[in-house]
């Protein structure tokens, strides 16, 4: 959909249960920019009205019969690229599914409404998520190459470094994170994802990465070579005890449309942190981690946000940037350098 046409976004629904069809159908229903053009249970179905209604964006269900959505996905980017939203259940193979289907592209993951998913967060979250997709650049699905980082000289300094993300952000995480050394100095990381799809999201980036990542914990204690990653459906805070810093994990209402949201992490880390802080805003619709990032600049953090031709969505940096927040704008695979020369230079927290 070209952006600003006015026109509105077309939606095609992709899923094997009929329940879930007229239930992602309806939290889309009373949108005035959204359009459902149409349903389909299986992925052969599917591939037919995609050629006939021309939708915007898919909603893809993972397991189907006849064709699983992986192989679908896989055969889309090939031959009709256009922005996926994966609706996964929270089984741990189909956590682990959609974090595949990021990888090969898709845009964003929702969980299946019920259990601890309600419809009246579908309502929420699925508007938003069709209308990232819609504004959303696709970027090939390769994995980049590992640069050969040096160890820090000596103990790193008294830096956290604290990273926010949205749409398009799982990859862009794992882009960043995977370019550091094993002595990084302490990780805190939001990225917009569903409950239980975080802790999924956090042992691939451990297996990725030189040094630990998981999920974080209320009063985890923040340490280089560990990066700890927002659960979903909770916020993450650094709060200071002493001369050290611990994780806060706790529920509350959500900022700007999201829980975990980025906004809250930044406020929190520049009142913990201050100047010995460096603040990384990446890809995402919405302005969730403008004010928060603005909140580190004015405490003497440097301020980093991605820039356009590297994300999915521009929103989340666009943002920061036209609020003054951004030290520097940098492409993706630029940003950790510039993080660790920044660290190893911040005064420390003790």
């Amino acid at each position: 959909m070209p952006a600003g046409s006015g026109a509105k976004i077309k939606v095609l629904i992709v899923d094997d249960s009929a329940i879930v069809r007229r239930l992602l159908a309806d939290a889309l229903s009373s949108e005035p920019d959204i359009e459902v053009v149409g349903t389909a249970p299986d992925p052969y179905i599917a591939r037919d009205k995609i050629l006939a209604l021309k939708p915007d964006v898919l909603t893809l269900d993972i397991e189907m019969p006849r064709m699983d959505g992986l192989t679908f996905l896989e055969k889309l980017s090939r031959f009709h690229p256009m922005p996926v939203i994966v609706i996964s259940s929270l089984a741990q193979s189909s956590c682990d599914a959609a974090l595949e289907a990021l990888r090969l592209g898709a845009v964003h993951v929702l969980a299946k409404p019920g259990g601890p998913y309600s419809a009246g967060d579908l309502r929420i979250d699925l508007p938003n998520n069709v209308r990232a997709a819609a504004a959303s650049h696709r970027h090939p699905p390769v994995a980049p190459p590992k640069p050969e980082i040096p160890r820090l000289a000596g103990a790193p300094s008294g830096s956290v470094i604290a990273i926010g993300a949205s749409t398009g952000g799982t990859e862009a995480i794992q882009t960043v994170l995977t370019q550091f050394p094993e002595n990084v100095p302490p990780l805190v990381i939001v990225q917009h994802i569903p409950a239980k799809f975080s802790a999924a999201f956090a042992k691939r980036l451990d297996r990725a990465c030189r040094f630990q990542v998981k999920e974080a914990e209320n009063g985890d204690l923040l340490r280089p070579g560990l990066a700890l990653v927002a659960p979903g459906g909770f916020h993450l805070l650094v709060r200071k005890s002493g001369a050290e810093f611990r994780a806060v994990v706790k529920p509350g209402p959500r900022v700007c449309y999201q829980r975990p949201s980025v906004d809250v992490l930044f406020e929190s880390v520049a009142a913990a942190a201050g100047a010995s802080s460096v603040g990384i805003l990446l890809t995402g619709m919405g302005a969730d981690g403008a004010r928060g990032l603005l909140n580190m600049k004015r405490a003497g953090a440097c301020t980093i946000a991605q820039n356009e031709a590297t994300c999915v969505v521009f929103g989340m940096p666009r943002e920061a940037i036209e609020l003054g927040a951004v030290d520097a704008v940098l492409p993706l695979d630029a940003i950790a350098h510039r993080a660790l020369e920044v660290s190893a230079s911040a005064p420390s927290w003790a």
